[in-house]
């Protein structure tokens, strides 16, 4: 024991990670696994572990290598890493110090693609509710896009073929590579800081999903999703599809087909013109030819011809009903003397001189009234006698019953 070497701890866990870091297998390796307790801390390193279904191996990435990943790492998610095995010597523990990521089974890419297409999607970036319409005539076409590649080329043809009275802004950014991203994004803003279009078209043709990556950046999808200008997006070919094809306003299957989305045909505008006018001047010509058979009608008509004829018709008519008032009138005169004649010979024959006139008289008391009772004078009363020519007045003298 005396002679014996007693090592320390840190002596030990160096010299394992000597052992450890000499071995040449365990200096470059590729191991597939699942991730696990994925962390990533503010100091920007990864921190996770891999297992499969019976070990586990803790590991770490730290941030040059992690930032060079294509898509975002989870937990429950295969992958193949590569690194070296080597010793923390704090702790004692051997780790894998990875240096690559790949999605096990599927390409990085696409899974950084669907990731984002799910973030975007779960914020509302892709809801049909805020997309703009197109204007139907543009005076201002904005392209962002390379300078160099075909498709600007096919768009500016078409544009000018279509629609030659709009004016065409070209935006030339880097459709390929680290820089696109950024570049397309700020010409973007550019253009609606200001407002140099009525609709944006951005894009670029066909190609590999790493040639079309930068319309798959988040930088580039929000750009698009802020913009007030409406954006046609037209990236590669028909079953291309990119996040700038789903944030846009429009998708067009091909930059040539954003071209013939973003304007209309001048031919086809000037046909409908032509039938427009067609239309107008025969509707207007119908209304004339109209009017003037009206007119014509109203020539032959006898107010025109004859002006006094309705005042003189007027004026017979009034005679007429003049005529029948005075009819109705006589009539009605004729009625009330008929009966005037009949209700005086009725009174007449009523009347109390007529009795008088066949001898009868009628006595009176000295007040005017009418004597019928003996009852109502006494002897020595003066009354008067009414008879059919003058009157008497005599003295009561007696009475009898």
């Amino acid at each position: 024991m005396e002679n014996q070497h007693i090592f320390s701890v840190t002596e030990v866990n160096g010299y394992i990670k000597q052992l450890i870091d000499n071995t040449p297998m365990l200096n470059g390796l590729f191991i597939r696994g699942e991730l696990s307790n994925y962390k990533i801390y503010p100091s920007g390193h990864h921190y996770f572990t891999l297992k499969d279904g019976e070990c586990a191996l803790r590991c770490v990435m730290f941030r040059g290598a992690a930032g060079k990943l294509p898509f975002r790492p989870e937990s429950g998610m295969k992958v193949v890493v590569f690194g070296r095995i080597s010793v923390y010597p704090r702790d004692g523990a051997y780790q894998l110090y990875c240096t690559q990521m790949n999605a096990d089974g599927i390409g990085d890419l696409y899974v950084a693609f669907e990731q984002l297409k799910e973030k975007l999607y779960q914020e509302g970036l892709f809801d049909e509710a805020h997309k703009k319409p197109l204007p139907p005539y543009p005076r201002r076409i904005a392209i962002v896009t390379s300078s160099a590649g075909a498709a600007v080329h096919d768009m500016i043809r078409i544009l000018r073929h279509r629609y030659p009275v709009a004016k065409v802004l070209l935006l030339p950014v880097r459709v390929q590579g680290v820089e696109a991203p950024p570049e397309i994004a700020g010409a973007i803003r550019y253009a609606n800081r200001w407002k140099l279009a009525d609709v944006l078209i951005t894009g670029r043709g066909g190609g590999s999903i790493e040639d079309l990556w930068a319309f798959n950046d988040e930088r580039v999808a929000r750009a698009i999703y802020a913009s007030e200008i409406p954006v046609i997006s037209a990236v590669g070919h028909e079953p291309d599809v990119t996040i700038a094809d789903f944030v846009a306003d429009r998708r067009a299957s091909t930059p040539s087909n954003a071209a013939e989305i973003a304007v209309p045909d001048m031919v086809e505008l000037l046909r409908y013109l032509q039938d427009t006018q067609t239309r107008l001047v025969q509707s207007e010509s119908n209304l004339l030819e109209r009017q003037n058979q009206r007119l014509r009608s109203w020539e032959n008509k006898r107010v025109l011809t004859d002006p006094m004829a309705f005042i003189q018709d007027k004026r017979m008519q009034l005679d007429f009903i003049q005529q029948k008032m005075g009819n109705a009138a006589a009539r009605l005169l004729d009625n009330d003397i008929r009966r005037f004649t009949q209700l005086t010979a009725k009174l007449d024959a009523l009347s109390p001189l007529k009795v008088l006139g066949r001898g009868y008289a009628m006595a009176q008391d000295g007040k005017g009234s009418v004597l019928r009772s003996s009852e109502q004078v006494q002897i020595g009363d003066n009354i008067f006698i009414k008879l059919a020519q003058g009157s008497l007045k005599c003295t009561v003298d007696g009475k009898g019953e």
